[in-house]
């Protein structure tokens, strides 16, 4: 999964950590009983969920996570990685191009709802119990991305 650069990040959120490596671009949804009030909660936790029905998206995920040694080399900032266990960037409003689209249902097309799929994944039809989390803006080119419109509110 992975973004292109073309964003417009209209409001994003600091709130909540992520405990596992996981690669940008995909809806991550809340899996731990923390509420992100606090700045600092430990147990607001997001990630990929592997069934989307009943889950609560929260944002697109900004940031790689990667677990690296630390005390051989840093975290790539050009990169928007972070270490695990840390803080992670969602944007909870905007518009992104991405591939993490869910394969072997109907492609995307633009003006037709973007529901979460499984793994972070969007897709064009809804699974069952899986929420609507934007609208697409264009179909997907020939490196499988699209445009998508994110509105988690």
């Amino acid at each position: 999964m992975a973004l292109k650069p073309d964003r417009i990040e209209t409001q994003t959120d600091i709130s909540f950590f992520m405990n596992n490596t996981q690669t940008r671009g995909g809806v991550v949804s809340i899996v731990s009983g923390g509420s992100g009030v606090a700045m600092d909660d430990g147990n607001a936790v997001v990630n990929y969920v592997t069934s989307p029905s009943g889950a609560k998206p929260i944002g697109l995920l900004l940031n790689d996570v990667v677990n690296h040694d630390l005390t051989r080399q840093h975290i790539n900032y050009h990169q928007d990685e972070v270490q695990v266990g840390s803080k992670v960037a969602l944007l909870r409003v905007g518009q992104v191009t991405t591939n993490s689209i869910q394969t072997g249902v109907a492609n995307p097309s633009a003006g037709a709802d973007a529901y979460l799929a499984s793994n972070g994944n969007l897709s064009a039809v809804q699974a069952a119990g899986a929420p609507k989390v934007g609208q697409w803006l264009s179909a997907q080119d020939s490196e499988l991305y699209a445009k998508v419109s994110i509105n988690i509110t």
